[in-house]
């Protein structure tokens, strides 16, 4: 029954996100998209779910809980789900997200951590603010990413990191329209250097990196790739 739901719930997203794109064009697509799909998702899951993310923010990066003690986070397009709400030992966590009004709305409200209407491309904190900026499955989804690593760039401390995970493809998207490859750490220096690099097979974030599978760069085909980057400013 429940598979069922999820088919009719996942067809119906594609069909209305089709209808969107025609009648809205892209530029208004892009917004109304996310919001559509996190409806449908909140439409098949109920409640959402954010247990998962503090082992995201963790294992995965080679971290432990108590390395955010009394740090300050901020998330990049953070969504709905509360990515930041297992970091309860942190003086400050923030989710950052140009839709963050409409996520606080649909979930948001019941979180701890603190929601912000904002582009990364334009961080609203001062200088060196934060212990840890982090971006899953949401850099390519920027409008300006050059602008958006200048920004990452000028609010991350001295010895502060950046955690990203991302879909590596090989064209840009409406919703996706900042494409880059896997030297996109090439980027952040010289003021980053990279701590930890993994690559991984796949399309999917969660199942990729918990299937473990490393990237065959051998194999020349044009796919999908998953990139997860721990970053260390000098």
């Amino acid at each position: 029954m429940q598979l069922r739901k999820n088919k009719i719930a996942i067809g119906g997203y594609r069909y209305v996100s089709k209808f969107f794109l025609f009648v809205f064009g892209p530029k208004l697509f892009k917004g109304l998209n996310e919001i559509l799909f996190w409806r449908f998702k909140k439409l098949i899951e109920g409640e959402f779910n954010n247990l998962h993310f503090k082992e995201f923010f963790t294992t995965f990066f080679e971290l432990s809980y108590e390395d955010y003690k009394g740090k300050k986070i901020i998330d990049l397009g953070c969504g709905p789900r509360g990515s930041l709400e297992w970091a309860n030992n942190s003086k400050e966590r923030v989710g950052l997200d140009p839709l963050a009004d409409k996520y606080f709305k649909m979930e948001g409200k019941k979180h701890a951590m603190k929601y912000i209407k904002s582009g990364a491309e334009k961080i609203p904190f001062p200088n060196e603010y934060f212990d840890f900026v982090s971006s899953l499955n949401s850099l390519d989804h920027v409008d300006d990413l050059d602008g958006c690593i200048q920004e990452i760039k000028r609010v991350v401390k001295s010895k502060g990191k950046f955690l990203l995970i991302a879909d590596i493809h090989s064209f840009p998207t409406v919703a996706e329209p900042s494409n880059f490859d896997w030297n996109i750490s090439e980027k952040f220096k010289p003021e980053f250097k990279v701590e930890l690099e993994k690559h991984f097979e796949g399309s999917n974030m969660y199942k990729s990196l918990r299937e473990n599978i490393p990237f065959d760069h051998s194999d020349t085909s044009d796919r999908y790739g998953i990139l997860a980057l721990k970053l260390v400013k000098n």
